[in-house]
């Protein structure tokens, strides 16, 4: 209580702030510190607050009970929207604007992403809230009446750009030069010393790695036996906790602390600091490459820097902000959603040694007697099995756990259920790739065989259905590089090393922007004494 003391006279002076945030939000914001500090002194009372039908308290709504079983989110929501038919009403406390309308009902997934697609967008305080990812990959791929134009030329240049063929053969060599001279040697080290590893920091630093090296052309070489710290990798890290924060903190709340500087908001303070300071200097590094050296590199950042701006008029690709933006974002997405995915397929592989089995025999039986050469990656298209259990891993575990979204005008949803404009619905990912009604009643086991067609090819599902890699226009652009690259990772590691996960430790998905596990995944390594033995 003494720090509610100390803030009410920190921010009595500051009229302005009651200006921008409103009286009753403070006041609300005090209010709810308070039922916060009873909630993790005292929070027995809640403990039966939130199951399958989640209690709507007076003033507070289902917020007491949310924040209790936030360690346990997912599976929590998966038992509450199985009960609610898809679709389910979360009730936020009075005048924070957390009401939040979640769905896993594919219908209405697919009629917000493809079919009324123009008349959904991330939300009025959508950019408020990933602010630190500015105008780049993240937020500008934001349709609204105002920046639709802008987004559709980012969406057509990175298109161009995705399916250039020296961006995808870079990518391709990047890939296998990190493998050969990052991966290879540290799991070499760690099977001769005998260590127990964390494998996510591994495939973190990894992906950091390879999509710094495909966006500048510059490896920071964090994935190294030292395993130093990266100022930039740890920023991105920083944002991606302080953003959670702000997704079940009322608005009024983490604005107020921003504007005073403390908490999170502090650190996202920093972690712009970090960001502008990272890509000013790589940024003007590249401009001076292409300009002294004359040199034409297939990295991201030298085809936007090269861009024809005749064909895409609202870029501005000379334009320091819309070059960090990008980088940021782009970032983000690359290292973190690929190193979730190799994350959890590993420790499924160590919960289906059945499955591990099939997919060991797949790469024996496929795998070119010569290598030949470095960006002959063809045989990858073979592993159909590998692939089914890679989906299924992504099925059960999708890298980016939920989505939002926000109609500008009044709609239905197919559902039926009303929406008004500005009402904020969420899609939870995680959820969705558990509902009996949707994948059936075997749905919570971990099944490839539900991935192959009746002639023993990949059975491809509807993306509105396995949302991993998004739906509609909005599609990831990436898609088929990071289920190669993933590929590519798995052979080599299955191929050479026995990957053995550490009893009694416990797995847990981490509440966050990116299903990472709370404890990260134990193992120790074994280099086999020939491949796929």
């Amino acid at each position: 209580m003494k720090f509610l003391l100390l803030l009410l006279m920190y921010t009595q002076p500051q009229l302005s702030l009651m200006a921008s945030i409103g009286l009753s939000e403070v006041l609300f914001c005090f209010c709810f510190l308070i039922l916060y500090y009873f909630l993790i002194k005292k929070p027995l009372g809640f403990k039966k607050a939130f199951h399958s039908n989640p209690r709507n308290w007076p003033v507070l709504g289902m917020l007491p009970g949310a924040l209790v079983i936030l360690h346990r989110l997912y599976d929590c929501s998966v038992e509450v929207l199985e009960n609610a038919n898809l679709t389910f009403q979360f009730i936020g406390p009075w005048l924070s604007g957390m009401d939040i309308l979640i769905t896993v009902d594919p219908e209405n997934i697919n009629y917000i992403l493809s079919s009324n697609f123009s008349n959904y967008i991330k939300g009025p305080e959508y950019q408020e809230v990933f602010e630190a990812y500015g105008d780049g990959i993240v937020n500008s791929l934001n349709p609204n009446n105002s920046d639709l134009e802008l987004w559709r030329n980012l969406r057509k240049a990175s298109q161009v750009i995705f399916g250039d063929q020296g961006f995808q053969n870079f990518t391709t060599s990047t890939t296998r030069s990190k493998l050969k001279d990052g991966l290879v040697p540290l799991f070499n080290h760690f099977a001769k010393e005998e260590m127990v590893v964390d494998l996510q920091d591994v495939f973190q630093r990894f992906m950091f790695d390879t999509t710094f090296i495909s966006l500048t052309g510059f490896d920071m070489k964090s994935l190294s036996l030292e395993m130093p710290e990266v100022g930039f990798a740890n920023a991105l890290d920083d944002v991606g906790d302080a953003i959670m924060y702000r997704h079940i903190t009322p608005r009024f709340l983490w604005k107020l602390q921003k504007w005073i500087g403390v908490g999170r908001e502090k650190k996202m303070t920093e972690v712009n600091a970090t960001f502008d300071r990272v890509c000013a200097t790589y940024v003007s590094a590249k401009r001076d490459e292409i300009k002294k050296k004359g040199k034409s590199g297939e990295d991201l950042l030298t085809l936007f820097m090269k861009l024809d701006t005749t064909k895409f008029e609202l870029l501005n690709p000379s334009d320091d902000k819309f070059l960090k933006d990008f980088t940021v974002g782009f970032m983000a997405a690359g290292r973190d959603s690929t190193a979730s995915g190799l994350t959890w397929f590993f420790w499924n592989m160590s919960e289906n040694p059945k499955v591990l089995t099939r997919i060991l025999q797949e790469i024996k039986t496929n795998l070119p007697t010569t290598t030949g050469s470095n960006q002959d990656t063809s045989y990858l298209n073979k592993l159909v099995y590998l692939h089914c259990a890679l989906s299924e891993s992504l099925r059960l575990f999708p890298p980016i756990p939920f989505e939002r979204k926000s109609p500008i005008k009044p709609d239905v949803l197919p559902s039926g259920h009303k929406v008004k404009s500005a009402t904020n619905i969420m899609f939870f990912i995680y959820a969705m790739g558990r509902m009996k009604t949707v994948w059936g009643e075997d749905a919570m086991e971990f099944k490839p065989e539900r991935w192959i067609s009746d002639t023993g090819g990949f059975k491809h599902q509807p993306s509105y259905k396995f949302l991993s890699f998004n739906a509609g226009p909005r599609t990831c652009l990436g898609k088929n590089l990071a289920i190669n690259l993933m590929k590519a990772v798995i052979v080599e590691i299955l191929q050479n090393y026995e990957i053995k996960v550490i009893n009694g430790k416990k797995i847990e998905p981490k509440p966050g922007l990116v299903l990472y596990m709370k404890h990260g995944l134990k193992v120790t390594i074994t280099k086999k004494c020939s491949s796929l033995e």
